[in-house]
């Protein structure tokens, strides 16, 4: 019995931490353009947003609507965390490369980011 609801509670457990999980979105820079150009993430929760330059040169992301600045290397890896956010559209741009490295975020209600992903 003991064995059974233990292992029923680790399951429960599980459960609970991958609906909890942060949500990531991974956005590759390549010829200095953002790939995709537009992403969407839940409203209301904390989001990773895992940049991968494989560009030679670095690029350096801002956003003043998110309030974010980081520069990320040439053939490197950066993580941005952005939220909880509202419903809406956040840009972000490449400074080094404003007119081509262009994105943004599209926060939409968790029930419209569930039925799309």
């Amino acid at each position: 019995m003991y064995k059974s609801l233990l292992s029923f509670s680790l399951l429960m457990l599980m459960h609970s931490a991958s609906a909890l999980a942060m949500p990531e979105v991974i956005i590759t820079i390549r010829d200095h353009l953002f790939y995709p150009s537009e992403v969407m993430v839940p409203a209301g929760k904390k989001v990773k947003l895992i940049f991968v330059n494989q560009d030679n040169t670095p690029e350096e992301l801002d956003s003043f609507e998110l309030n974010r600045e980081k520069v990320i290397f040439g053939n490197a890896k950066a993580n941005v965390f952005i939220g909880p956010l509202d419903e809406g559209e956040y840009h972000f741009f490449g400074e080094y490369h404003p007119s081509s490295a262009v994105g943004k975020v599209i926060v939409v209600s968790p029930e419209v980011f569930n039925d799309v992903n």
